[in-house]
């Protein structure tokens, strides 16, 4: 977010205090997308133009709130993926990992969790469970088991593993646009953490389910006998779309060395990924396949973080944001690790009722307006840390959570195999509880007592 000049913002709108009316806009736009009625990019968009409309912005300082580095790097990289899954890869990798255990349940169940953490690492958690829960199924029902502790290990895995990098879950993007941190921060800072938790879900769903999942010789000779080459529908664009990807990835590491931001990066790979996907096409059909490539960017998820940093930047701009962060350095008594602990807590409780990212956007011009009297960014960074781990984590505690969550809960359903909203959170509020807790370890001894 951009600093606001306060001076330009009307005391008064429609005789109402302007911190009151944007307010109110804020809470009854996010009411509205806690009740999912109404489409969440409409939702944004209305409140950004009822935010307009009042006088707290103009139409050229609603663009100046628009993070336009987090939007670039959201098209670019789902049009990377978005062509990149055309190609089967996803599933190849699956299938191969599934026979490399001898299609033993009990060992598909740990690498498809290892699978799903490393592709939402590097792709994104939703796209993640739309491309392994397929497999899942098939593998599972050739092996006569039931698919219910895969698909829970996979939406936790999708959650946990999307933590780890800039790039693997949408907090994570707004963080780091916002603060102008790089892919390197991310894995330094994060994959150990986020690998610890991995460690301890595998262990905790191995030892509950490990020794129930069996299934006869004959079954798994029906998965070893699948064939994952034949899930390559594409091997020129398949070493198209790898080579896009890791130039991609080697640039997101080096872009703090070569200024350059990560949206820059992104757009630049979809765009190059595009240019190979249509080489040596006629006109029509590059025009027809490029087309279809822009398809493939979730435009409705583009124009709700749109909205979302409009209707954000009226909170800022109105100096509700700076009055929130001065409760909060009064709450924790301007202690970093007292802020942290809380922060950490708080963002992964609300991130398990509501959407995570409508959240985060709130707390990033928050958090930054606390940074001055607590010492600065460097000093702040455990508690930014904390947001994401927070945030990101805290979406394992309910069907609701994250995306990857709903997504998963749907197809479980279409595929006859629904997933519970209790049922779920038997799972789910244990798993959230451990992984924050351990989460909250990490950062006390890596901040608070090596740090020292």
């Amino acid at each position: 977010m951009h600093g606001a000049d306060l001076s330009l913002v009307p005391q008064l709108v429609w005789g109402i205090d302007a911190k009151i009316v944007a307010a109110s806009i804020v809470i009854l736009a996010y009411v509205i997308l806690f009740t999912e009625k109404l489409n969440r990019a409409v939702v944004a968009l209305l409140a950004a133009s009822v935010m307009i409309f009042a006088g707290i912005l103009t139409q050229s300082t609603a663009i100046k709130g628009i993070d336009f580095n987090t939007l670039a790097l959201l098209i670019g990289m789902m049009m990377i993926v978005g062509i990149s899954e055309k190609t089967g890869i996803f599933q190849y990798v699956a299938i191969w990992a599934a026979k490399k255990v001898n299609a033993s349940p009990r060992g598909i169940l740990i690498v498809l969790a290892v699978v799903t953490a490393v592709f939402s690492a590097f792709l994104d958690n939703v796209t993640t469970v739309l491309l392994i829960v397929p497999v899942t199924f098939q593998i599972t029902k050739k092996l006569g088991i039931p698919s219910l502790p895969y698909l829970l290990v996979e939406i936790f895995a999708s959650n946990i593993g999307g933590t780890a990098t800039l790039i693997g879950d949408p907090p994570n993007i707004l963080i780091g646009s916002a603060l102008n941190l790089s892919f390197t921060d991310f894995m330094y800072e994060l994959t150990p953490i986020v690998t610890l938790c991995m460690i301890a879900l595998i262990a905790i769903f191995d030892f509950f389910w490990g020794r129930r999942l069996v299934s006869t010789k004959a079954r798994r000779n029906k998965v070893m006998s699948l064939d994952e080459k034949a899930a390559i529908q594409d091997k020129g664009l398949l070493i198209k779309s790898l080579s896009v990807l890791g130039m991609v990835i080697i640039g997101f590491i080096l872009a703090e060395h070569l200024h350059i931001a990560n949206g820059t990066i992104a757009i630049f790979g979809g765009s190059l990924l595009m240019l190979l996907y249509t080489w040596g096409d006629g006109h029509e059909e590059r025009d027809n396949k490029i087309e279809k490539a822009f398809d493939l960017v979730d435009w409705t998820t583009i124009f709700f973080f749109a909205g979302l940093f409009v209707i954000v930047y009226g909170l800022e701009v109105t100096g509700i944001l700076s009055m929130l962060g001065q409760k909060f350095i009064d709450i924790t008594e301007g202690s970093i690790q007292k802020a942290s602990l809380l922060i950490i807590w708080v963002s992964a409780i609300v991130s398990g009722a509501i959407d995570n990212i409508p959240f985060v956007a709130t707390m990033i011009p928050m958090i930054k307006s606390m940074e001055a009297s607590m010492g600065g960014r460097e000093a702040m960074m455990p508690v930014w840390w904390a947001l994401s781990l927070g945030a990101c984590f805290g979406g394992n505690a309910t069907l609701i959570g994250a995306s990857a969550n709903v997504i998963v809960a749907g197809m479980a359903t279409r595929h006859g195999a629904p997933i519970s909203f209790l049922g779920f959170m038997k799972w789910s509020i244990p798993i959230m509880l451990l992984t924050v807790a351990m989460a909250t370890g990490y950062l006390y001894l890596e901040y608070f007592v090596v740090g020292m």
